[in-house]
């Protein structure tokens, strides 16, 4: 295993003193541009990464936090990251990205670089196989998102109440025979409990539960409907909005627009785009922003564990 470069080697290396390659590091104005130039080629060439310290000294932030994320293209975490930005950089935070891709190892190995890097402090999106005591090291440096945990402090959606607000909304509507099109229960969260809440309203409400559980994915949602649908089906709730355009596709093909779809997300483009359709929105945007302020409390030394449950708003 090869040493990790000083700033001594790069001077050895560029042929210059250490003090030049400082100044270097500082965007000194004095430095000769040839000169900043050759030290710069031998910084590239190396691979070399300045200590945090050396960052604050050239002016650039010295205060960096990772962020480990589900999905690149999750429209969810998309929002909570959005939210999540703004307040890091507001206080003065530079954010390095990384994506799980669900994958328990890829998480980890994220995790430890992270820490070799020495960042400040991690928040992660968590998942069912996620190894949450991988964070345990981390102490007061880390925040999950979506997963309920007293490892770490964690902020996690009302999986529970999500499903209950749009039974609720349809019941109100004088809706009664609702389907359920989910995620397959082996997800804790979006799978699992979203499942159960039904279930249990239409034990509640003394009615014959009809769903189906899939992948998190609009096409097996689609494939779906057929095997929930009946002559007198008013509504079909859904586990996700994304599972929401699926049916929706499903029941345009067969001319059944007169069933309420309901989705779980708060998408405003599905609701622009088929105004029958309601969204409960979780409060990603809100979960982030939380999670950014519970972290650089954590960071400054202000608070230890916080477990917070965030509320759902209609769409």
């Amino acid at each position: 295993m090869s040493k990790k470069l000083t700033i001594l080697d790069i001077a050895k290396l560029s042929g210059v003193g250490k003090s030049t390659v400082s100044r270097v590091l500082t965007n000194d104005p004095k430095v000769k541009p040839e000169t900043r130039a050759k030290v710069e080629q031998v910084i590239q060439e190396s691979g070399y990464v300045p200590s945090k310290s050396a960052q604050a000294m050239r002016g650039g932030s010295q205060k960096v936090v990772g962020v480990i994320i589900s999905r690149l293209d999750s429209p969810s975490e998309n929002k909570a990251v959005g939210s999540m930005l703004n307040t890091l950089y507001a206080a003065g935070y530079d954010v390095v990205i990384m994506e799980s891709q669900f994958d328990r190892e890829k998480t980890n190995e994220h995790l430890d670089v992270l820490k070799k890097r020495n960042v400040d402090g991690v928040i992660v999106f968590g998942f069912s196989d996620f190894d949450i005591s991988k964070l345990a090291s981390w102490h007061n440096r880390s925040v999950v998102i979506a997963m309920d945990t007293d490892v770490v402090s964690s902020i996690n959606y009302d999986n529970t109440g999500v499903i209950v607000q749009a039974l609720e909304h349809l019941n109100s509507q004088k809706v009664s025979n609702i389907a359920f099109i989910g995620v397959d229960p082996s997800d804790k969260t979006t799978g699992k409990v979203r499942l159960e809440a039904y279930l249990n309203w239409c034990h509640e409400q003394q009615i014959e539960p009809n769903y189906q559980t899939g992948h998190l994915h609009h096409e097996s949602a689609y494939q779906l409907v057929d095997k929930v649908l009946r002559e007198r089906t008013d509504a079909i709730v859904c586990a996700s909005d994304t599972l929401a355009l699926g049916v929706i596709k499903r029941l345009q093909e067969l001319d059944r627009e007169d069933i309420i779809v309901t989705g779980v997300g708060g998408n405003e483009l599905l609701s622009f785009l088929f105004p029958k359709v309601f969204s409960i929105d979780p409060g990603y945007a809100q979960a982030g922003q939380r999670a950014a302020n519970l972290l650089i409390s954590q960071v400054n030394g202000e608070i230890s564990q916080v477990h917070i449950t965030q509320q759902p708003v209609l769409i």
